[in-house]
This record gives C-alpha cells, sequence and structure tokens, in this order.
C-alpha cells in the first residue's frame, strides 16, 4: 500500500538556521502525516518537472535511497517504509517497526528507539561510482551531508528535534532493514522534551 503525503509549506529559513541543534531526547508525543511528510521532502524531495531534488547531486546521478522506520506516527501504520521521490509517498517495505534493533546495532543508542521516526539513508555507490570512478564515493558522501543538513533544518522549523548518528554496525543495519543499498546514516526525529 502506499500512501500520499501532504503538500509542503513555506518556512523562513534564518529562524531555523539560528534554532538548529543536535537532539537525543525526545517527547512520548507522536508525530503528525504532515511533520513526516515535511521532513521526507526536505531529505531527498523532487523540486521540478526534470526530477531535480532537494539536495545537488554529482550529474543527478541520485544514489540515496530514504528509508524511514516509523514507530510513532498519527494515521500511519508501524513499519518500515521507502520514500518514492516520484509520487512524494510511502510504501511499507517490513510490517514490523525496528526502532529497538536499529538503536541496539548503533552502540546502544537507546535514544534512537524511543523516536517516532528514525530516517535511515543508504547507497548505491554505482549509480555515481559508474559515472565518476572511485571520485564517486566522495561525491555520495557529501550528498548524504546535504541530506543530513536539510533534515535537520526542517525538523527545526517544525519545532521537532534530531541528530545524525554514524556510528552504527553497517551489515547489522542492512540485515536488519533487508536492503541490498548501503546504510550511512540514522537520523531519529521526534518532539523535543521542553
Amino acid at each position: 500500500m502506499e500512501i500520499q503525503l501532504p503538500d509542503i509549506e513555506e518556512i523562513k529559513l534564518e529562524d531555523v538556521l539560528i534554532k538548529r541543534r543536535s537532539i537525543r531526547e525526545y517527547s512520548s508525543a507522536p508525530l503528525t502525516l504532515r511533520e513526516l511528510s515535511h521532513i521526507l521532502f526536505a531529505a531527498y524531495g523532487i523540486t521540478d518537472e526534470r526530477g531535480f531534488k532537494t539536495v545537488p547531486s554529482a550529474g543527478a546521478t541520485y544514489p540515496l535511497e530514504i528509508y524511514v522506520n516509523v514507530r510513532d506516527v498519527i494515521g500511519v501504520e508501524e513499519g518500515v517504509y521507502k520514500y518514492i521521490p516520484e509520487r512524494h509517498s510511502i510504501v511499507r517495505v517490513l510490517e514490523e517497526e525496528v526502532g529497538h534493533e536499529l538503536a541496539l546495532a548503533a552502540l546502544r543508542q537507546m535514544f534512537i528507539a524511543v523516536a517516532p521516526i528514525v530516517l535511515i539513508i543508504a547507497a548505491d555507490y554505482e549509480r555515481t561510482i559508474s559515472v565518476y570512478g572511485d571520485r564517486g564515493f566522495r561525491y555520495v558522501y557529501m550528498e548524504v551531508g546535504h541530506v543530513a543538513q536539510n533534515v535537520y533544518l526542517m525538523a527545526t522549523s517544525l519545532g521537532l528535534g534530531t541528530v545524525s548518528v554514524g556510528a552504527f554496525y553497517d551489515d547489522e543495519v542492512k540485515e536488519i532493514l533487508k536492503i541490498k543499498e548501503h546504510p550511512l546514516l540514522l537520523m531519529p526525529v521526534g518532539r523535543k522534551i521542553e
């Protein structure tokens, strides 16, 4: 089943840049479908009819895939979903949410387990290295950084918190999600504890 996500609203960038911080503690409140929509669009949404996305990509090769572990989003069943930028929608690829397993694979960073959502940014290196050779690896890592900053800024604009988590066992995360791409970054997102 595919879930269509709501349209995106405008935000003021200057306010967000000043407030952006890494947040590792989240309240127990769920996220809304609108918030999930905005986060995913910021990460890798399509911005024009040519297929360009919210982040720069070497040669527009777009080697990344965005998965999201949904633990607590109003109106969305738990599970792991794949973001489909071309339709701004998500498709469930695993029926059970795996936040606890991701937290254990991320060196027991248990705040991951309680976040309402966790983005998993993974790469299909071949899309970029087939064009740029080994230098393509560098371009993929740059692109992941662009995605992470967009997610930080969007989360901040929505009054949410996130943090980039790069400390995890790659093979374990890959096995948990049953994906062929290489996981590069985890980003839990939730409501900040005030």
